[in-house]
Parts: C-alpha cells; sequence; structure tokens
C-alpha cells in the first residue's frame, strides 16, 4: 500500500473514530438521566456514573490491548462478534434491580449502571485505541497519536450534543433508540476499516508484535498512571463542586467532563502550539483559582462557575500534555491507552468512591491541585534565579524573603475573611501571592507551598476549623454544616452553600418558625387551614425532613409523616442538633428512602396535605417535579387533599415548570411568594399550592383572606417528564452571571 492509499484511509478510520466517541459519550448522561427517577438528584449520582464509566473504559481499553496480541484477521473477527453479542442489549434501558437500602447507595448505584450499559460500553470504548492500532498496521500510515484528539474531540461533541440536542428535543426512549442507530452505523465503519486493511491482512503483517516495541522502565508506568489519575480526579470533584449548588442534571454535569476531554484534544494534537501556551500559564491559574479551593463557604457570581472550570482545564491540559510527552512507540499504543485508562479509573476510584467515606468536607479537591502541582511542567516566567552575578547568599536570602511574604500574605487573607468588606483587598492580595509562586516556579517544593499557603489563607484554615470541631457531616447525598451564630442566637444547618434551615438558640423560641416555613409563607397557611378542610385528625405528609422545622406547624391529634432519603439528616433531629421534631411532633414517623419510591408503598388517598421540599443544595431533585411525579403525589393524596411544593431557587425558575405540569394534570394552582419581612428568623420563599379543584384552594385562601395568593403564569415549554425534562428555558442566567 502507497503513503497516498494509507493517507486516502485516514478519514474512514478518523470518522470510526469519531463515531464511536459521540456514541460513548452521548450514552454516558443519557443512561445517568434514566437513572434520575431510581437514585435521586445528588451530584454524587453523577460521580457513581462517572466510576462506572471509567471502570468500563478500562475493561474495552483492556479488551483492545489483549485483542492486539492476536493477528489483525482473528481481532476483526472477534470485534464483529462482540459487537453482535454486544447489540442484544439494545435499545439502552437500565435493568430491573431491587432498589437498595438506605446507606447502600455507593455500591448500588454503579451496580444498576455497569449492569444496564456494561456489554455496549465496553466495546465502544475499544474503538479508539483498537482503530488506531488497525491504523498504524497500513504500510506508512504514520503515527496514530493525533487520531486520539480527534477521539476527544468526537467525545468532546457528543457531551455538549446531549444537554443542547438530544435532551431539549427527544424523549429518551426517542434517544436510545437514537443511539442504537448509530450503534449499526458504527459496526458499518468497523467492517469498512477491516476492509481498509484487507493488504495488510492478506501481507501477514498483522500483529503487534511486528511493531518495534521499547522497554518500559516502572517508573514510567506510575508517571503514566499519576499524570490520568489527577486529572481524572480532579474532573470529578470540580463536576461536585459546581453542581451542588445549581442542579444536578447533564447540562452541568457535562461542562467539567467536556473540558476534560477537550484537555486531552489540545495535548495530543500534532500541533502543539496551543498545549504548550496553556501549560505555560497554568501556573499562574493553579495559584489564583486554586487558592480558593479550600473555601467551604462558596463563591457567588460566575467566577464560582468559572473559576473551577478554567482551573481543571488548564491544570488537565498541562497534565495530559506531559503524559503525551511521555507517550511509547506505536508498538506500546495499546498498552499505553490501557495504563491511561486505569490511572483514570483509580483518580474516579479516589473521588467518587473513597473521599466521601473518608473525609469530612471535599479535602479531595485540594489534595488533588496539591498533587497537580507536583507533576504539572514548570515552566519559568521570571528567570530571575539566573541573573549573572547572583551571590549564593543572596539567592538564599531572596528565596527566604519569598517564602516569609508567602506566609505573611497568606495570614492576611485569613484575616481579611472575617471582614466582608475586604473584598478588593483580598484580591490583590491573591494577585501578589500569585507574583510570589511565578518567582518560585524554578523550585517546584516552594511552589506547592506557596500554594498551600494560598489555600490556607482564602478560606481553608476557617474549613479546617470546621473539621477540627466536627461541625461537619459528608454523606452519599451531600456535606451538611451546623453553624452556631452566638450573636443572633441562631444554629443553621447548610447544605453546599444553601440554607436547609435553621433554630433559634434563644430561651423559649424553640418552637419558632425559620427559614421558609413562617406562618404566612404558602406552606404555613395552607397547614394552617388544614384542621378548617380535614378535622383535627388530619394525615400530612413531608417529603424532606431537613431541620424539622414543618413539624412546628403539627397541630394536636394530626398525624404527620416524613420521607428523607438521607439518614444523616434524621440524626440531625434525632440526636438534639435540632430539636423540632423532638418538641413539636416526637411521635412523627420518619421513612428513610427516596420519597417518590417511598410514596408509591403507601396506601392511596395516605394523605390530606402533602409537601414537597426535598432539596439536594438549592435544587429540587429533577426527578420529583416531573408530570408522573406529580401523579404519584396525587396517588398518595385524598379527593381533596393539597399538594405544595417548595419552590424557591437562585438559578432556576419553577414556577412555568409547575404550571405546565398542572395543566395537563387538570390540576388548579396558586402561588404564594412570601416576602422576607424578618431579617432574623425568616427569609423569602416561594410555594405553590396545587388540588384536584378549585373549590379546595378556594377554602384554604378563606381561612386567611388578608394574605395574597396568585394564579400561576401560562406555562411556556413542555411538560417535563421521567424521559423529558429540559431546563434549558428555565435558567436564570442573570443569577449565575451575576458578579
Amino acid at each position: 500500500m502507497t503513503r497516498s492509499a494509507a493517507a486516502a484511509h485516514r478519514p474512514l478510520f478518523v470518522a470510526t473514530i469519531l463515531l464511536g466517541s459521540i456514541l460513548l459519550f452521548l450514552v454516558q448522561p443519557m443512561v445517568a438521566r434514566m437513572a434520575l427517577p431510581r437514585l435521586g438528584g445528588s451530584p454524587n449520582v453523577w460521580n457513581s456514573a462517572m466510576l462506572v464509566y471509567q471502570g468500563l473504559l478500562l475493561a474495552g481499553y483492556g479488551y483492545a490491548h489483549f485483542l492486539g496480541k492476536v493477528s489483525l484477521r482473528y481481532q476483526s473477527l472477534i470485534h464483529l462478534a462482540v459487537f453482535a453479542l454486544a447489540a442484544l442489549t439494545l435499545p439502552v434501558a437500565l435493568v430491573d434491580l431491587p432498589i437498595s437500602g438506605a446507606g447502600r447507595e455507593v455500591l448500588w448505584v454503579p451496580l444498576l449502571l455497569g449492569l444496564s450499559i456494561g456489554p455496549v460500553f465496553v466495546v465502544v470504548s475499544a474503538q479508539a485505541p483498537l482503530m488506531q492500532r488497525w491504523f498504524a498496521a497500513g504500510p506508512e500510515a504514520g503515527a496514530p497519536w493525533a487520531l486520539y484528539a480527534a477521539s476527544n474531540l468526537g467525545s468532546f461533541a457528543g457531551l455538549i450534543a446531549y444537554p443542547l440536542l438530544a435532551e431539549p428535543f427527544l424523549t429518551l426512549d426517542q434517544q436510545s433508540w437514537a443511539w442504537a442507530s448509530g450503534y449499526a452505523l458504527l459496526v458499518v465503519l468497523v467492517a469498512l476499516c477491516i476492509l481498509a486493511r484487507r493488504k495488510s491482512l492478506d501481507a501477514g503483517k498483522d500483529r503487534v508484535e511486528d511493531l518495534p516495541r521499547e522497554a518500559i522502565a516502572l517508573r514510567r508506568i506510575l508517571l503514566w498512571l499519576a499524570l490520568s489519575a489527577v486529572p481524572s480526579g480532579l474532573m470529578l470533584s470540580t463536576t461536585t463542586h459546581i453542581t451542588t449548588d445549581i442542579l444536578a442534571v447533564p447540562l452541568l454535569w457535562v461542562i467539567p467532563l467536556g473540558l476534560y476531554l477537550l484537555s486531552f484534544s489540545l495535548a495530543f494534537a500534532d500541533r502543539r502550539q496551543a498545549a504548550r501556551a496553556i501549560t505555560l500559564v497554568a501556573p499562574i491559574v493553579m495559584v489564583f483559582a486554586g487558592s480558593y479551593a479550600m473555601l467551604s463557604t462558596g463563591i457567588n457570581g460566575v467566577w464560582g462557575l468559572l473559576g473551577p472550570c478554567v482551573l481543571l482545564f488548564c491544570v488537565a491540559t498541562a497534565l495530559h500534555s506531559r503524559l503525551y510527552d511521555l507517550r511509547p512507540g506505536t508498538g506500546n499504543l495499546t498498552r499505553f491507552y490501557f495504563f491511561m485508562s486505569l490511572g483514570g479509573a483509580l483518580g474516579g476510584l479516589f473521588t467518587a468512591l473513597i473521599a466521601p467515606l473518608v473525609f469530612d468536607w471535599v479535602w479531595e479537591h485540594p489534595l488533588l491541585l496539591l498533587a497537580a502541582a507536583m507533576l504539572m511542567p514548570l515552566e519559568p516566567l521570571l528567570r530571575w534565579h539566573e541573573k549573572e552575578g547572583m551571590e549564593p547568599a543572596s539567592f538564599r536570602l531572596a528565596v527566604i524573603l519569598l517564602v516569609a511574604m508567602a506566609a505573611f500574605l497568606s495570614k492576611q487573607l485569613y484575616d481579611f475573611s472575617y471582614e466582608a468588606s475586604t473584598h478588593f483587598a483580598a484580591l490583590i492580595t491573591t494577585v501578589f501571592l500569585v507574583g510570589i509562586g511565578m518567582m518560585l516556579t524554578p523550585f517546584r517544593p516552594l511552589f506547592v507551598a506557596v500554594l498551600a499557603m494560598a489555600m490556607v489563607g482564602q478560606g481553608g484554615a476557617l474549613t479546617m476549623m470546621g473539621s477540627l470541631e466536627g461541625s461537619r457531616t459528608r454523606s452519599y447525598f451531600g456535606i451538611y454544616n451546623v453553624r452556631e451564630d452566638k450573636q443572633s442566637e441562631q444554629r443553621y444547618l447548610v447544605h453546599g452553600t444553601t440554607l436547609h434551615g435553621k433554630q433559634s438558640t434563644r430561651p423559649g423560641e424553640e418552637r419558632a418558625l425559620t427559614s421558609y416555613y413562617g406562618p404566612t409563607s404558602g406552606v404555613g397557611l395552607a397547614f394552617d387551614a388544614v384542621p378548617a378542610l380535614y378535622g383535627d385528625r388530619a394525615r400530612v405528609g413531608v417529603v424532606g425532613l431537613g431541620t424539622g422545622t414543618l413539624a412546628c406547624h403539627r397541630q394536636p391529634g394530626q398525624d404527620w409523616t416524613f420521607f428523607e432519603i438521607d439518614p444523616v439528616v434524621e440524626a440531625f433531629s434525632r440526636k438534639g442538633t435540632f430539636t423540632f421534631l423532638k418538641v413539636c411532633a416526637p411521635d412523627a414517623r420518619v421513612v428513610i428512602g427516596d420519597a417518590r419510591l417511598q410514596l408509591e408503598k403507601e396506601p392511596p388517598g395516605s394523605f390530606d396535605a402533602l409537601a414537597i421540599d426535598a432539596f439536594s443544595s438549592d435544587s429540587i431533585p429533577l426527578h420529583l417535579l416531573t408530570a408522573e411525579a406529580v401523579g404519584v403525589y396525587q396517588r398518595a393524596l385524598t379527593s381533596d387533599g393539597i399538594l405544595l411544593i417548595h419552590i424557591s431557587n437562585r438559578f432556576i425558575d419553577l414556577e412555568p415548570v409547575l404550571s405546565a405540569i398542572a395543566r395537563e394534570r387538570g390540576m388548579a394552582a396558586l402561588l404564594r411568594m412570601d416576602p422576607q419581612y424578618d431579617s432574623r428568623l425568616l427569609t423569602y420563599s416561594g410555594w405553590i399550592a396545587l388540588a384536584r379543584t378549585p373549590e379546595v384552594l378556594d377554602r384554604m385562601r378563606a381561612h386567611r383572606p388578608d394574605v395574597a395568593w396568585r394564579p400561576l403564569d401560562p406555562p411556556t415549554g413542555r411538560v417535563w417528564r421521567d424521559d423529558y425534562a429540559s431546563i434549558l428555558p428555565y435558567i436564570r442566567w442573570e443569577k449565575i452571571l451575576e458578579l
């Protein structure tokens, strides 16, 4: 085969790799989206999904590596046969796996996802290394590394296509069949690639051993693992950070993963200019954006979203560029990709499985950044240390002064954290720390030390104090921080950076209603009317326990049930951290597990009033806001029961979502926006009340005619269903972009 003939086949191999990568990263958010009604809306669901994907990717790369040990003729036959067997599991759907018990989600979620998509994911994931191996088998085909860049570009395209094209326009069933069609096209392309290499097959140049193979030292393999593991783990920790306070949906899940994949495309490209430029500025971004990595109070505005993403992209590109520089010859191609995949899986294992069990906060994020600082290329921008005539004593003194100055600036940052009016001063101090870090880049341990000082000063010291005091608790569903404010005499429960409730510690105010649940909030007004509507022995259900504040709306004789997914949250009430439940409803039933699944087990007509207040940080889990979910709530209510849904949200406008569902299900609906009128105890809230007939809501309003409710605005989009939901039309961009 001539060089021109080999070059002519290159587009075919590129197309095959691109399609395989697109399919691979379309199926990831699609299956995670399918799983939401069964798994809840925690960001850890996505991290668990990513852990499964990395494990399956490792299996696929291992399959490609070991397949390369036989002739290309047998490789082609085996691969097509495996394709056919995996096709028996299509269209993609979740397996019917019994629901896990509370506390075992960390193992059950990977098992569900692995069984559901394992076969097709493994065979499709093998495309990138296997097609590169087949391409390289052609005489004078050239180096295949750029094809890996194309592979990751296809992965990035698939990820972006899901939230922008697939999710807004296709139901999950339609997505699954479209994916199956793409899978069939991929089989055709693979067959064409086999035909393109038929001359190699006939010539007998068809074994991976025919390519020259160099000996690989153990130290080099360990570097491959480390340079793969750190960006992988950092990608997952960044995902947890940015989705905790917005919404656990693919639109935000794919951002860190997309940037992670894009970093591969730049790092493995034939043209090195972009990768080198990003590697050069990565240390600057590392110290500036990385200084916020231990800040547990969150960052508002666009920087809270862009900062971690820019940091991830720059660090991943720098580390993957070094990985590219350490690549072996073509004879070790599949071996190299196998260890890369193994490193990625190890990074995912650490972040998604080990860290939530070991740490009380996302300590894995700053730890991974420090590890990245120890691994990334550090090209000095300021070569002051190379000046001629500098005496060793002067040089050592200069280094000592720089480190001392960094320590002083770190202490200044710590002091600024107690003053609300020092943001500009803190910013300037951070810039000076960046400058010191750049001067110390020739000395990696000192550069890492400056980064650690910046983290500690920029909120890290306060975060460490919280861990030492034991005020923070971490579970599969999130990180909870109990804060005591002696000045206002209140105790707070914060999830991520969002207030989930508070209780007055002032003597005599143990029963005082707080936060979103005041007497003139939507839920307060409705619960106050319950005795008049349903009698003294009314049955009330609440989805989401939180601090238990709603328990103090209970009146004598009423039967109350709380549904709470996280045993850690129940423990706050049972152990007396918050005493609302103990004081106001000690005999209330608390059901642990996903509320929607648990409500399906309740007899029809179990409740006269049902409040949905299940937040994951600042978001309501998506599976609790679909038409099917509201159908579950209606079934659990009596024919004249009232459904109340909390829609207070900084980033998503949920009113039109509920308006569309109410119209489809023929329900009457009213909205109560309760303004904040007590800065100490109460906060602004929005609640929607729904009932089968307008008369029920009219009777509720008649109980307090002095307080205003209003009809919902007309719906502006499609009804959210279990197999269709898009948040794009409802995002409050001005809040996300707010500085």
